[in-house]
């Protein structure tokens, strides 16, 4: 819990009664290595603050695991668009790892949300964020090649980096395992 309070007064500073209430909304949940918590095609019912660990998201189309999401610890994450607007999700969510989550529902959300304007802007931050990752995403496919993507994500996410498998770390890059073997190789020596 103390993370999020963490992260959160880094955004906003907090009284003693908003800090009560992130301990009221939000449920802590810890999930084990390779579990999945969200199912494509079921409305996400919660916004997750992951405490510590690693998780994936992805989606399967046509029958391959396309990696979409790896989140580090002390990051919100969600299936943003099922969450918000209640419909059901075409992600998945697994644990890479044990993991400790805090976890709110959108009403609580909402609830949080007109208890003080100082949580719209929280949470418009966190919005904000998720977009501008996505974008930055869609723009380094477009202007980067293999080897730059792999070199920023390294660089940007050492713990994903050192943690994640390479399977799942080529299909959030867009590649094949073989083809960012070859990469690690040629960075190697």
């Amino acid at each position: 819990m103390e993370n999020l309070k963490q992260y959160i007064a880094s955004r906003i500073s907090l009284t003693q009664a908003e800090t009560d209430i992130i301990e009221r909304f939000f449920k802590p949940e810890l999930i084990k290595a390779k579990t999945s918590f969200l199912e494509a095609g079921k409305t996400a019912k919660y916004i997750y603050f992951l405490s510590s660990g690693i998780v994936k998201g992805y989606q399967i189309i046509n029958g391959k695991i396309i990696v979409e999401h790896l989140v580090d610890e002390q990051n919100f994450f969600a299936s943003i668009e099922s969450f918000m607007n209640e419909i059901p999700a075409q992600d998945y969510f697994e644990t890479i790892t044990d993991c400790e989550l805090l976890k709110i529902t959108k009403s609580d959300l909402d609830a949080l949300r007109n208890y003080s304007g100082k949580w719209n802007a929280v949470i418009e931050g966190i919005l904000n964020e998720h977009l501008n990752c996505k974008m930055e995403r869609v723009r380094d496919f477009q202007t980067l090649t293999a080897k730059e993507r792999y070199l920023k994500f390294t660089n940007e996410t050492p713990n994903l980096a050192l943690n994640v498998s390479i399977e799942n770390i080529a299909s959030y890059l867009g590649m094949e395992p073989q083809s960012l073997s070859r990469i690690r190789k040629e960075i190697i020596f």
